[in-house]
């Protein structure tokens, strides 16, 4: 049988134009395939509100507040290690995309966090993400 694991994709942002609403039926619809409600970040001054959805402990799904924010896509790729972050963000950079965030660890999230974040030249808003230690790589065979 094929393995399906394994997945380059981290997570997606979506726009919500009204979130309240977009709350209520990704609540009601996402516990059905296994998916709930793990993280809920209110407006801040650096960020409009933020839903993520997923399985526990990850999210994987982020509805974005578009009240307060143009339209918003943003797509996330796993990485084995820091070091394949920070060749994202170089490689980006040189290819014309606009950093947004330089690679960092991101606490806001969880202690090993590493990302770095660009816009692409029709603005969407890319991300490299490494969500172990210094020294640990991703398993292959790992969803």
């Amino acid at each position: 049988m094929t393995s399906y694991t394994g997945s380059t994709i981290d997570h997606l942002n979506i726009t919500a134009t009204d979130i309240a609403a977009s709350r209520a039926f990704y609540d009601a619809v996402l516990p059905v395939v296994g998916v709930e409600k793990l993280l809920d970040f209110p407006e801040a001054e650096d960020r409009p509100a933020m839903i993520g959805y997923g399985r526990d402990p990850k999210p994987f799904l982020w509805l974005v507040d578009g009240r307060t924010t143009d339209p918003n896509l943003h797509l996330a790729f796993t990485v084995d290690n820091r070091a394949d972050v920070d060749a994202f963000y170089t490689a980006a950079l040189a290819a014309g995309a606009v950093s947004r965030h330089a690679p960092a660890v991101h606490p806001e999230y969880h202690s090993d966090y590493y990302g770095a974040f660009v816009t692409d030249p029709d603005g969407t808003n890319l991300e490299a993400v490494c969500h172990r230690s210094t020294t640990a790589t991703r398993d292959p065979n790992e969803a």
